[in-house]
């Protein structure tokens, strides 16, 4: 199919103005987009111009696409206006289904026929998302991203079994020109694929707590100076595939594929107890103590804005087909 051409978005719609919201917001403001964000809570929208303006300096660095500008954000607390003129919607609201899918519906009813509804879900299918929609369910989506959205590239996009394979097509287009990496999921699946990877990490890392084999501070360590150093540019199976030596992954699996037999992982989550979660708990505020939030964010943005620049240099035109 020839890629759609999405030179006519201009004005996106921002459904929920969380964490993730705000950060679409940034993002797409940042890319010369005309943004108009609605949220049913009249106290939204302060907050929501905090969190753009705070982001905004680390996007300054990444680099300001023409006329993009603080002033082409707008916010209602109708969504009805809000999407009148909506040329493309992210749909952000709490994680709760009845309510994603109620929204959504309503998003349906209101948004332009063409538009593209996205939504940000970590975890929903979106077959189940579309199901109440009663006017054109075959342009929803899922575009789920990462946070923070306005540095992380990755998007995941999903079909679910309404939907037409020319939305999914226009919604990659669309966030390709803002500088992200979208990736089309083949099959439906809870939690995506990003998530449920996370997902294994997170239940093994509790385990490792929980038995106190590590604190949360040795198990972040762990990562951040091992296997997250190699995944960043090359992910699970290209860093194993080159510790096979010269025959790669055949040599590999021959040498460790037995291991994967052993015990090695529980993956099924431990029983979050009072005592565990206390554990974690103060594991992270040990981990942050003195450090104000607003200044670990800074630093995380300044590290993910260099860390991008050391990805473009040494994996030079790396994009999700694999190729090197």
């Amino acid at each position: 199919m020839a890629r759609e051409d999405t030179s006519q978005i201009k004005n996106i719609t921002i459904v929920g103005t969380g964490v993730i919201g705000n950060g679409w917001i940034t993002r797409f403001l940042a890319n010369g987009y005309h943004v108009t964000a609605t949220d049913p809570d009249p106290t939204a929208e302060g907050r929501m111009r905090d969190a753009v303006e705070q982001a905004w300096p680390a996007m300054e660095k990444m680099g300001l696409k023409d006329k993009a500008s603080l002033h082409d954000l707008s916010f209602d607390t109708d969504l009805e206006r809000a999407l009148h003129h909506a040329d493309f919607v992210q749909e952000n609201v709490p994680e709760r289904e009845q309510l994603k899918r109620k929204v959504i519906a309503e998003i349906d009813q209101f948004a332009p026929k063409e538009t593209v509804i996205a939504s940000s879900t970590s975890g929903i299918l979106p077959s189940t998302l579309q199901a109440d929609c009663a006017h054109h369910p075959e342009r929803v989506i899922v575009a789920h991203p990462f946070n923070p959205v306005y540095l992380i590239p990755l998007v995941e996009l999903v079909g679910g079994s309404k939907t037409e394979l020319f939305f999914i097509e226009k919604a990659k287009d669309f966030y390709d020109k803002i500088n992200m990496k979208p990736l089309v999921v083949q099959k439906e699946i809870e939690g995506h694929i990003a998530d449920r990877l996370m997902e294994a990490i997170w239940r093994e890392s509790l385990h490792i707590v929980n038995d106190g084999i590590a604190t949360t501070e040795e198990v972040d360590a762990s990562i951040i100076y091992g296997p997250g150093l190699r995944w960043a540019l090359m992910g699970p199976f290209l860093t194993l595939h080159m510790g096979g030596g010269k025959q790669g992954m055949r040599h590999l699996l021959h040498q460790f594929g037995p291991a994967l037999q052993l015990p090695w992982t529980k993956l099924v989550a431990p029983e979050l107890t009072d005592e565990l979660a206390e554990k974690v708990i103060t594991g992270c505020e040990k981990q942050t103590e003195g450090v104000d939030m607003d200044k670990l964010e800074e630093r995380r943005d300044q590290f993910l804005i260099e860390l991008q620049q050391l990805l473009d240099k040494y994996w030079p035109g790396a994009n999700l087909t694999g190729k090197l």
